[in-house]
């Protein structure tokens, strides 16, 4: 009798094993088809992408280093000018940051707006919740350029077109890692508000931003970062500050290089201090929320 109790128990274990190492062979087996799928769209999209462009990549991929070597070189030669060329674009960069943190606070106070309202069990008018979340995903989904080119052709070029295509853009992008936040917020102060008659406003201000402030700082910050890049490169299409003086300096080609070696000394150097500074107080808001 314990005999066949064993040997029944020994059966259903051995069933068992046999039932994971099949699941795993399969989850092999989908995951290689997975990476050879992936590996044979890479491999044609690179050679539609070589076939349409004008030059081949591999024809053309050793003089990837003429370009930058140029630039070097006429800018060690004019080394003495660098200091009055960053001088003279100074102004230039300002409005650079201008545009990231004008757009990045704008863009942050609309992404915490539609991720109180598209977030369950925070949210005014809970029906409403798809179509907050539709919006932002529209909002983050559109490249900033495309915005920009837009409102380049409707407001012509300058500065204020760049500022409202990245607003609209971080205002998506922050909802989504705002939303994420507040779902995962107490909602036993937001219930207390509510039971003394407390409004929505006064149930979010009070009883929920507390709980996730640093977070939402520490995201902004981190889309500070991005927007200064963005802000760049979209000078590169008429939308002003240091990116549209890079591609006047670029387009000209020898004999500007160093003013373009110049612009990019200014670029590099502020993207590396405010993603230092940034880092730094990212860190500190983090590890005081674990304290």
């Amino acid at each position: 009798m314990v005999d066949i109790s064993l040997s029944g128990a020994q059966h259903h274990v051995d069933s068992i094993q046999a039932s994971c190492m099949a699941q795993v062979q399969r989850r092999r087996l989908y995951g290689g088809l997975t990476l050879l799928i992936f590996v044979v769209l890479m491999v044609s999209g690179f050679n539609v992408a070589d076939d349409r462009n004008a030059g081949g990549f591999w024809d053309g991929l050793h003089q990837i280093g003429d370009y930058p070597a140029d630039v070097l070189s006429e800018a060690w030669e004019k080394r003495a000018d660098l200091p009055a060329l960053i001088a003279k674009y100074f102004p230039a960069l300002v409005e650079t940051i201008n545009i990231a943190a004008v757009s990045t606070l704008i863009g942050a106070i609309g992404g915490l707006f539609l991720s109180l309202l598209g977030t369950r069990g925070l949210a005014k008018w809970p029906r409403l919740i798809p179509l907050f979340r539709r919006i932002s995903d529209i909002m983050r989904a559109v490249p900033e350029i495309v915005i920009a080119l837009v409102l380049i052709f409707v407001l012509g070029g300058g500065p204020v077109p760049a500022m409202i295509a990245i607003a609209i853009h971080t205002a998506g992008a922050l909802a989504k890692m705002f939303s994420e936040v507040s779902e995962n917020t107490d909602l036993k102060a937001v219930e207390g508000l509510a039971s003394t008659g407390a409004t929505w406003s006064q149930r979010m201000l009070l009883g929920v931003l507390p709980q996730v402030a640093p977070n939402y700082v520490s995201y902004t910050l981190l889309r500070f970062e991005i927007n200064i890049r963005a802000s760049a490169i979209l000078g590169f299409v008429g939308a002003g500050g240091l990116g549209y003086e890079l591609r006047n300096a670029m387009a000209w080609g020898p004999g500007r290089f160093d003013e373009a070696a110049a612009i990019f000394i200014l670029l590099f150097g502020t993207i590396i201090f405010f993603d230092q500074v940034s880092s730094r107080y990212r860190n500190r808001l983090t590890e005081g929320q674990g304290q």
